[in-house]
């Protein structure tokens, strides 16, 4: 599974499809060391993140749960949200 970000050159109706299915799908990183905890960023069904949408730390965590897969997390996954990560 790719996973790839979605950036400022979209054209606003795909931007927009985009923003309708972000809150129903996430991001997963799952630590690789305590079951349970990981880091789940809002996505859409193929695993698109919206980099402008998160926060200056949510963008941080995203940078460095990608930057750790294989060594503190495992490859992501995308999965059904089960609560609103849109607060």
């Amino acid at each position: 599974m790719a996973v790839t970000e979605t950036t400022s050159t979209l054209r606003p109706n795909t931007r927009t499809a985009h923003a309708a299915h972000a809150g129903r799908f996430e991001l997963w990183f799952g630590s690789l060391f305590n079951q349970g905890r990981g880091f789940a960023f809002a996505c859409d069904a193929e695993g698109r993140v919206s980099i402008e949408g998160l926060s200056v730390r949510g963008r941080r965590n995203y940078l460095f749960a990608r930057a750790m897969v294989g060594r503190e997390f495992a490859t992501p996954s995308v999965r059904t949200a089960t609560i609103s990560l849109h607060s």
